[in-house]
This record gives C-alpha cells, structure tokens and sequence, in this order.
C-alpha cells in the first residue's frame, strides 16, 4: 500500500470514528426538542430535570468526539490539499451552516446552565437543538454528494449551485445519517440512565429501529449498485446485519447489543462510502478526465511521511485518553442524581 492509499484510509478511519462518536451526541441533541409523554406543563422544572439527564449523558465526553472531525479535516487537507480546495469550494454553504449548528450547539451547551431560568434553558435546548438537527442531515448529503460526483471543471472548479446536491440519492444520504443518529442517540440514552429516561429511550429506539434500517438499507444498495465494486458488497453485508442486529436488539431492549450494532452500522454506511469512491476523491460529472483522484491531490511523499509518523505516535494517545474517558463516566444516570440548578437569575443578568 502506498502512502497515498494509506492516508485514504486513515481519513476514511477519522471520518467513521466522529460519525459512531458523534453521532450519538447529535442524536442527544435531537432528543433534546423532541417532546415527552412524562412532560407537565404544570412542572416545567421536572422537564428541564429530565433534559438535564439527557444532557448530561455527553456531558464528559461530547467535546471530546468533535476531536475525531478537525483531526479529519486537517488530514485532507495536508494530504490532499487538491480534494480540501475542491470540496470545500463545492460544499461551502452547506459546511457553513454545519459550522454555525455547531457553534450554536456549543455555546448552547456551555450556557444553558449559567442562568437559572426554565425559558432560558429552553432556548438553549433550541440551539442544542438546531445544532444537532442541521449536521446530522446535512453530513450525509455532502457525502452523498461526494460519491456521486459533482460538476467539476478543468481547473477542478465546481460549477454548479446549492441545489446540484438536492438530489435524490444525496437527500436518501442526509435521511439515513438523520435517523441512524437519532436511533443512535436513543440507544445510548437507554444505555446510560434508569427508571423511566431508560425506558422512553428504549421506546423511541424500539419505534426508529425498522424506519431506520429500512433507509439504511436502501441507500447501501444505491451506493452498491450504482457506485460500488464487486469487493464492496461485503461492507454491505456486514452494515446490513448490523442493522438487522439493531432492529432485534431493540425491540429486545438489550441496549448494549443496540448500541454494539448502531455502531458497526455507522461505520459500516461510512466505510461504504469511501471505499466506493476510491481511488478517487472527488468524481467529475463534467468530464472523467477532470476527476480528482488520490494520485492527482496528494501531496509530497516526505508530507506524507512525517504525517504517518505524526498519526502513529499521537492516535494511540487520544484513543486511550478517550477511552479512559468513557470508562470513568460509565454509570447509568437518573432525575435523582440532578442537583438543583444553581445559575444566576435572570433579572441579574438584565440589569
């Protein structure tokens, strides 16, 4: 395997780490807007309990994930600095409203508990909200998108509009990611609390499992038929039983099955995207010969070696401090372990 190769996949690797990471964090978020059948309108303060237990599932570790995203950018970018120019031109709207969702979520998050009000706290759910919505759809377009090729010019300049990529087959892309991140959410909500959260999250998963799998189910075979390999099929496979497993588990309420199978469906559907796209980067619908490949936007071989020996040294570090992360804050959480709220008033802040 050449250098090159190589560092397709370290990046393919970074990318499937934040969507199985993250993607249970952008499924939180959603959770967060969704409405509740234990919500009282008479007790606002038991709601905001209960999405304070939401919240805090990720509390520890949601910064953390979005490590996997800027490792993944600055990658392409000192690998392949001819496919970050392209698709970062090509996609500018759509990564820019990415970019505002998850600024909005993180102030959201950092700022939902620094006034003790029950209205200012919903409106940061709102932005936790929007926040999580807005990647977790527009993610899966882009790279919808990516694999189906765009119109690109000689000079490798994209030459088409936004609603180019509102096809078909790139909105199927943005509808799975949606879904696989919310039934992901669901799953490690159920995962990570008890009593009545545990068992809303395990009803939610139960009921998003089959449209879930469904969707997933038809955009691997999309991708397969129209842009796969022989060799490919096997990732399709290994997602679907994954799937299939999910559905089970689920509805079996064995959350640590669901979450196993959310997982290895996640980077299944992520696998299956850049192993259908390679050896290119970015197809060109104009003309073949204007295609971004691997070999045409990598950069120097000495780049690429100090980048590997960068990449071996440091990614063991943080997928140990990760883990260690995870096995720290490993216990189920409850309304009971939420203290009271301790912000300051609102009428403070407005003087």
């Amino acid at each position: 395997m050449t250098l090159e190769n190589l560092w397709f996949v370290i990046i393919a690797f970074m990318f499937a780490m934040y969507f199985v990471l993250e993607g249970f964090d952008f499924g939180v978020g959603m959770m967060m807007t969704l409405p509740n059948k234990h919500d009282d309108d008479t007790d606002p303060e038991a709601a905001d309990k209960r999405r304070r237990v939401l919240l805090n599932t990720i509390g520890p570790v949601w910064d953390g994930n979005e490590v996997w995203l800027i490792t993944g950018g600055a990658a392409i970018f000192a690998a392949f600095g001819g496919w970050y120019a392209t698709m970062f031109s090509a996609f500018y709207f759509p990564l820019f409203l990415i970019l505002i969702g998850l600024i909005v979520r993180v102030v959201a998050i950092e700022w939902r508990g620094k006034i003790n009000d029950v209205r200012w706290r919903r409106w940061c759910d709102v932005g936790i909200g929007l926040g999580s919505w807005i990647p977790a759809l527009l993610w899966g377009v882009a790279f919808a998108n990516v694999v189906r090729g765009l119109p690109i010019d000689a000079e490798h300049q994209y030459t088409g509009g936004f609603f180019n990529l509102l096809n078909p087959y790139a909105l199927l892309g943005g509808a799975t990611t949606l879904l696989a991140f919310l039934t992901h959410g669901a799953v490690f909500v159920a995962l990570k609390t008890s009593g009545t959260m545990r068992d809303d999250a395990q009803q939610m998963a139960a009921r998003l499992a089959i449209p879930t799998a469904v969707v997933a189910a038809a955009f691997l075979i999309w991708t397969q038929l129209a842009y796969g390999h022989a060799w490919t099929w096997a990732i399709v496979v290994i997602a679907a039983v994954a799937a299939v497993g999910m559905v089970i588990s689920t509805l079996a309420r064995r959350e640590g099955w669901a979450f196993f199978s959310t997982c290895i469906a996640i980077a299944g559907v992520t696998a299956m995207l850049f192993s259908s796209l390679f050896p290119d980067v970015m197809p060109s619908t104009t003309d073949p010969a204007y295609t971004l490949t691997i070999a045409n936007t990598s950069s120097s071989h000495y780049t690429l070696v100090i980048m590997t020996w960068a990449a071996a040294l440091m990614t063991p570090v943080v997928m140990l401090y990760q883990g260690y992360s995870y096995w720290v804050f490993r216990k189920r959480l409850s309304a009971e372990h939420i203290p009271p709220s301790v912000g300051l008033p609102l009428q403070s802040m407005l003087k």
